[in-house]
C-alpha cells in the first residue's frame, strides 16, 4: 500500500498546488530530441527503502541502455517529496524526462498541461492501448481526453481474513456480502478481539473505502460536469455505512479511529483483528511473522450477489502510472523507455518483485500472479474495480471528504451519535470547502 504512506502530505500538496500550475515552463514545449542518448527518470519508492529500489531498478536500466544506447539517470523519490517535486517541475520546466505518479493524481497533473498526452499514436508506439487492462487506463486521466500517463503497477483491494480467528469463531468461509461481514464481525468482536480493522486517521484510505461504498449506493461524489455532490443520498448512506461498522455494529475497535500508519495490519498479524480491507498485504504479513497458511484473501464484499460493475464495484483502481514531460529533450527515447518498462518481460519481473499486479494483460496471465491472493486482486482489477473521480480537484476531494470521515470516526470512537443528519452536515462542510 505504497501510496497510502504519505497520503496526508500528498493530498494537501495537490490541493494547494494544482490551482497554481497550468502555465509553467513544462506546458509550452512539444518536446525534442536534442539529447537522444540520455534520459532522467524519477521513480517512486515502491520497495522497503530507496536503496532497495535502486538495487531492483538499476539492472533493468542497464538492460535498456544495452538495447538502445540510451543511458538512464535514476532518482528514486520518496512519496512524501514526489508530488511537490513534480509540481515544481511543471512550473519551472526543469523536470525529468520520465516519472512515476500515483494514479489518483492523474487528472490533477493532466490539468497542468505539462505531461505528454497518450493519444492513439503515442500508445501505438508502445504496442497499443489494448495491451492494458481497461480499468488501469481509466485511472490515467480525465474521461474523454487522451490519458496523461501509462499504467505501470496496479493494485486493488481485497478482504484479508485470519484463518485461526475464523475457525475459533466457527466461521467457515469469508463473507461475500456486507450483511455477512457484519454477522461474522459480531461473532468475533469480544474478549479484546475485533472483527474488522480500519485506518480512520488516513484520509486516502477513508476515501478509497467510502468511494467504493458510494458506487454501491449509486453515488459518484461528482456529477458529469465535475461538480461536487457530496451530500447526495447515496454519498451520505455510503459514509454512514462505513462509520457504522464502529458506531452501530461494534465490529471495529474505537482505537482504529486514530490509526494512520498501517496499525490495523499489525493488529491483524497479532490476532487482535480478524479482517482488513487492504491492497497487496502479503509481504507485510510475512514481515510480521505470519505464514501464508495463516491468512486468506477474498473479494471485498458487495451488497448482494457477486462483484461486478456499477453498484457491484468492490475496489478503487489503485496503482502507479508512468508519465512523460512534454518538454523532454529526448521525447522519442522517453517513449522507448515507457515501452521497455511496460513490456511483458519487465512487467512480469517488476510487478512480481513489488507484489503488485501487471496492468498489461499478457503479463497478468503469468503463473507468478496465480497465487490465490494475487488472483483475487487480478480478478478485481479486471472485472469490479473503478477509478476514483478523474477530475482536476480530485486531491481536494481526498482531503475534504477524507477529513470529514476522519471526524466521524472520532465521533464514533467517543460514543457520540452518528446519524444521517450528522454525516450530511460533515459532508456539506466538505463540499463548501471544495467550493471556496
Amino acid at each position: 500500500m505504497r501510496h497510502l504512506r504519505a497520503a496526508s502530505a500528498v493530498t494537501l500538496a495537490l490541493s494547494i498546488a494544482v490551482a497554481a500550475t497550468g502555465c509553467g515552463g513544462g506546458t509550452t514545449s512539444g518536446g525534442s530530441n536534442e539529447s537522444p542518448k540520455t534520459l532522467t527518470y524519477w521513480a517512486s519508492n515502491q520497495g522497503p527503502s530507496i536503496e532497495a529500489d535502486k538495487k531492483i531498478l538499476t539492472p533493468e536500466l542497464k538492460k535498456f541502455e544495452k538495447e538502445t544506447g540510451i543511458k538512464v539517470k535514476l532518482e528514486v523519490v520518496p512519496w512524501a517529496d514526489l508530488l511537490n517535486r513534480i509540481l515544481a517541475a511543471t512550473t519551472s520546466g526543469q523536470g525529468p524526462d520520465v516519472l512515476n505518479i500515483g494514479n489518483t493524481w492523474s487528472a490533477s497533473l493532466q490539468a497542468t498541461g505539462a505531461l505528454l498526452p497518450w493519444d492513439d499514436k503515442n500508445f501505438e508506439a508502445i504496442g497499443g492501448r489494448d495491451r492494458f487492462v481497461d480499468s488501469a487506463v481509466a485511472s490515467a486521466g480525465k474521461e474523454g481526453e487522451p490519458p496523461a500517463a501509462v499504467p505501470l503497477y496496479s493494485l486493488a483491494y481485497a478482504l484479508y481474513y485470519n484463518k485461526k480467528m475464523f475457525a475459533e469463531a466457527g466461521v467457515e468461509k469469508p463473507p461475500a456480502t456486507w450483511g455477512e461481514l457484519v454477522a461474522t464481525g459480531k461473532k468475533i468482536s469480544k474478549d479484546g478481539k475485533w472483527g474488522l480493522g480500519a485506518e480512520g486517521g488516513n484520509l486516502s484510505n477513508n476515501i478509497h473505502q467510502t468511494f467504493v461504498l458510494g458506487q454501491q449506493h449509486g453515488a459518484d461524489f461528482f456529477d458529469k460536469d465535475g461538480k461536487a455532490t457530496f451530500t447526495s443520498d447515496g454519498a451520505v448512506a455510503a459514509v454512514k455505512q462505513y462509520i457504522d461498522f464502529m458506531a452501530e455494529d461494534k465490529i471495529i475497535a474505537p482505537g482504529n479511529a486514530e490509526y494512520a500508519q498501517n496499525q490495523s495490519l499489525t493488529d491483524f498479524a497479532k490476532g487482535k483483528t480478524a479482517m482488513v480491507l487492504w491492497q497487496a498485504a502479503a509481504s507485510t504479513f510475512a514481515a510480521q511473522g505470519m505464514k501464508p497458511e495463516d491468512w486468506g484473501a477474498a473479494p471485498v464484499p458487495v451488497p448482494s450477489g457477486a462483484p461486478g460493475t456499477g453498484k457491484q464495484v468492490n475496489s478503487m483502481v489503485a496503482g502507479i502510472n508512468m508519465a512523460v514531460f512534454k518538454n523532454s529533450k529526448n521525447i522519442d527515447g522517453a517513449k522507448k523507455f515507457v515501452k521497455f518498462m511496460t513490456s511483458d518481460a519487465e512487467q512480469k519481473l517488476l510487478n512480481k518483485t513489488y507484489g503488485s499486479i501487471p496492468p498489461v494483460k499478457a503479463a497478468q496471465a503469468d503463473a507468478a500472479f496465480g497465487a490465490p491472493d494475487l488472483k483475487v486482486l487480478r480478478d478485481t482489477l479486471a472485472t469490479s474495480a473503478a477509478p476514483l473521480p478523474q477530475v482536476p480537484n480530485e486531491s481536494q476531494f481526498e482531503t475534504a471528504v477524507g477529513t470529514a470521515v476522519k471526524e466521524l470516526w472520532a465521533d464514533a470512537a467517543a460514543g457520540r451519535p452518528v446519524t444521517e443528519e450528522s454525516v450530511k452536515a460533515r459532508l456539506e462542510k466538505a463540499q463548501q470547502t471544495m467550493q471556496q
